[in-house]
């Protein structure tokens, strides 16, 4: 049989291994890394989105003034 004694000095050093077990808890950086890979993957993900829509208004305008140019020379051709 224990004595009270005893007893405080068992709930004592639970209290201190409950204690550390949650301080250690609280201090885990464990799930950094993946975070700041997903933080990465989404700049990168807006920045490829940007590129995509500044390539494709360069595309067009370029379509553009090459379908002028020839339309301009077809008609200067038909012309003499």
């Amino acid at each position: 049989m224990t004595t009270g004694a005893q007893q405080l000095i068992r709930l004592h050093t639970a209290t201190l291994l409950i204690r550390g077990e949650l301080q250690q808890r609280l201090r885990d950086d464990s799930g950094e890394g993946v975070i700041s890979a997903a933080i990465a993957v989404l700049i990168m993900a807006f920045l490829g989105a940007a590129m995509w829509v500044a390539f494709d208004e360069i595309w067009q305008r370029l379509l553009n003034t090459t379908n002028d140019q020839v339309n301009r020379i077809g008609s200067a051709g038909d012309a003499g």
